[in-house]
């Protein structure tokens, strides 16, 4: 049991792997979909999101903290959907919201500019001039995206831990080859991983329910315990709204006790942050 992130450009032929991999495996394959719970959350429809994605990030500017609960509403809606495992996605940044999951297999999946530009003349009928800018436009987009809103370079190999080029290697050859890796024990589901996921699960569950009154708050989870901190606080945070905060959280299932630490954590609340050493 896995799971399996492709990061693609456009006409990179990475959705030509993902859903042949997806059924040589019988695992699910998604990809947009997601966009989905985040757009309703937003209150904005999902052309828009998808829109701001592909272009400038105007659509998130509109609204206070855009940024932050937009990818607080992202993690969770993904965390969620790659739960029960056997899942391969091929949709935004799925390389960052799943970073230090050990069952994770991260790909990177890249083509020619010129057999790029070939794949969108073919399938949009359009000149090879048109199509060279709209696919260097659409890959300068995506960088920034990735840049503006996670902090990353999507194409920084780093990040993965297979990077395949699709030339001398088919399509064919790119899905034969991950599906006899992914059978290495390495990306295998574990107790310890499954532990890790669930818990930055349930921290994304809360960071996305709270983040609605304030944004700018850092969230992690072990076990039922949440621990959350305000990010660059300089003040301590107002009683009531604090106590409001609590209270949302301690609703969601699967939290056992919420704990405030740095500078949310009330003097005469003062509690060891069993984080810590984590």
């Amino acid at each position: 049991m896995s799971i399996i992130t492709i990061s693609r450009g456009s006409y990179s032929r990475g959705k030509e792997v993902a859903e042949k991999l997806a059924q040589k495996l019988g695992y699910e394959c998604f990809s947009r979909d997601i966009l989905l719970g985040a757009s309703a959350e937003f209150n904005i429809p999902e052309i828009k999101l998808v829109r701001a994605i592909h272009d400038a990030p105007s659509v998130l500017e509109r609204f206070t903290h855009g940024k932050e609960r937009y990818i607080s509403y992202i993690r969770k809606a993904l965390l969620k959907r790659v739960q029960q495992d056997n899942v391969v996605y091929h949709g935004l940044a799925g390389h960052f919201f799943l970073q230090n999951i050990p069952h994770v297999f991260k790909i990177r999946i890249i083509a020619d500019m010129e057999e790029r530009v070939k794949e969108e003349v073919k399938r949009e009928n359009i000149s090879a001039e048109k199509a060279r800018y709209i696919l260097k436009k659409d890959d300068d987009e995506r960088r920034k995206w990735g840049l503006q809103l996670y902090g990353i370079d999507t194409g920084d190999c780093q990040l993965y831990d297979m990077v395949l080029h699709i030339k001398t290697i088919t399509v064919e050859d790119a899905t034969e080859m991950i599906y006899r890796t992914i059978q290495s024990p390495v990306f295998q589901t574990t107790p310890e991983s499954r532990k890790i996921l669930n818990n930055l699960l349930l921290a994304a569950e809360v960071k996305a329910a709270v983040g609605k009154i304030e944004p700018m708050l850092n969230v992690t989870a072990d076990n039922g315990h949440v621990n959350i901190s305000n990010i660059g606080a300089s003040k301590k945070m107002n009683p009531h709204v604090l106590a409001e905060i609590k209270s949302i959280a301690e609703k969601i299932q699967g939290v056992k006790i919420v704990i405030f630490s740095g500078q949310l954590r009330e003097d005469d609340h003062r509690t060891v942050n069993p984080f810590h050493n984590i």
